[in-house]
């Protein structure tokens, strides 16, 4: 997390090149058509995949499944267009990586295999006993007061 407060100062910054790079190469009127058409892609995606998802996963709740799939797919989903809604091209080419189904099954199971790395590497952690935590033997007892 010591690299966010970079990424919110440096990623506005590279954006704004990469506008003025593009607004120089093609013109601003092509530029500033380029960043509505993004704009409405993007909300038009998102009107579309995100019932569908919602659909999905509502399906899986009726079969009783626990819907994690479609979950990750749509907060995939839901980040991909708020990129897209953003005025950037950078921010545009990320946003349709998320949208678009063939790398955003990549992209999930990129994230499903770090999330059980992290959940293996926490799991043999939580195996090894504390020097500080006390010892506790469960059992039950009776009382014979007879």
């Amino acid at each position: 997390m010591r690299f966010l407060p970079f990424v919110f100062i440096l990623f506005p910054l590279l954006e704004l090149a990469v506008l003025i790079k593009v607004g120089s190469s093609i013109g601003v009127l092509a530029t500033l058509l380029l960043i509505v058409a993004g704009v409405l892609a993007g909300g038009f995606l998102l009107r579309i995949a995100g019932p569908a998802t919602a659909w999905r996963a509502r399906e899986r709740l009726l079969r009783g499944e626990m819907p994690e799939e479609e979950m990750l797919e749509g907060l995939l989903l839901a980040f991909g267009g708020f990129l897209l809604l953003l005025p950037g091209f950078i921010s545009d080419v990320i946003g349709l990586l998320c949208l678009l189904p063939f790398t955003r099954h990549a992209l999930l199971r990129q994230l499903r295999r770090r999330v059980q790395m992290r959940a293996r590497s926490a799991g043999a952690q939580a195996d090894q006993p504390e020097a500080s935590r006390p010892r506790v033997i469960e059992g039950e007892w009776r009382r014979h007061d007879d």
